[in-house]
């Protein structure tokens, strides 16, 4: 595995705690992967009380749909995507919020998305050489009603000692000011971690403990969004590497067009990853390295 970063492209993620780098991926496997997640949104029928992702932090929902994704590939709504009757606003299609959490290993489009030598060699050059692909979403952020993500620290939700959780978020779509680009902290990550996202009534991976909770471990707060942050636009095809530590945000998107994303979290194999995370999966169903040929075990939705 060869290098893939820049020795200043390297330095420059660890004085910002993010990068980004234009052009990774090219227009084909873009497509694919968008008509991948569209067709998943299509064949999706939806529940009696379907599951609604909350994306303030204070307020997140901790349903069993949401605390068994970590294994399966569940569809959330957006919080405004429903009128007062119960029906949705509009098409189903332009009212969901995010696909998560396992698509990387279960859905064959994404499989071959994630498992790249690119993708491998550029988390390496940051210094996550044994990176384990933990979770996949796929946001939409849709149009008029794409809901705000507050203000957090990745690590906050998938905690590893010591800290080594890192994001690789791609720009499916152009992502601009308009419909709701990612802010970032430039050197927030050098800073402490606030708290932590805690499963309650132990790991069982079905979903069928008793919730979640904040475990407050530093009382100083994060950054002051949008003041103490910098926009991060974009083109389609870029992937932005992101520090666990890094403060980040996006606002609103009340525009009319949609910013589609999806966003890989690495963790080191060589990090204790705790029974208390929210995202837990079954032991038949291990983690895969990065670099490996996860993809070739692809089997159908």
């Amino acid at each position: 595995m060869g290098r893939v970063l820049t020795d200043e492209q390297v330095d420059s993620y660890h004085r910002d705690g993010f990068l980004v780098v234009p052009g990774f991926v090219g227009p084909q496997a873009l497509a694919e992967l968008k008509a991948a997640a569209e067709r998943i949104v299509d064949e999706f029928v939806p529940p009696a009380r379907p599951t609604v992702f909350t994306t303030n932090e204070q307020e997140r929902v901790s349903d069993r749909e949401f605390l068994a994704s970590g294994s399966r590939v569940s569809c959330f709504f957006e919080e405004e995507a429903f009128l007062a009757d119960g029906s949705l606003r509009q098409a189903k299609l332009l009212s969901i919020n995010k696909l998560g959490h396992a698509m990387h290993d279960l859905v064959p489009e994404f499989q071959r998305f994630t498992y790249t030598s690119d993708l491998a060699g550029a988390v390496a050059d940051i210094g996550l050489t044994d990176a384990l692909a933990l979770q996949s979403m796929y946001i939409f952020k849709q149009p008029h009603i794409g809901g705000e993500v507050g203000c957090h620290q990745d690590a906050t939700f998938l905690y590893t000692a010591p800290v080594t959780v890192t994001g690789c978020w791609f720009a499916v779509e152009d992502a601009t000011l308009e419909n709701g680009c990612l802010w970032a902290a430039p050197g927030g990550h050098r800073t402490s971690l606030r708290k932590v996202f805690k499963r309650l009534g132990g790991p069982g991976p079905e979903g069928d403990d008793a919730g979640t909770e904040f475990d407050v471990l530093d009382t100083a707060p994060l950054p002051t969004a949008p003041d103490d942050l910098v926009p991060v636009e974009v083109p389609a095809g870029t992937l932005v590497l992101l520090h666990g530590l890094l403060p980040h945000w996006s606002d609103v998107n009340r525009s009319s067009t949609s910013r589609h994303a999806y966003t890989v979290h690495c963790v080191s194999a060589a990090a204790d990853y705790p029974e208390w995370n929210w995202l837990q999966r079954p032991a038949g169903m291990p983690l895969h390295r990065l670099d490996s040929p996860a993809n070739e075990e692809a089997s159908p939705r």
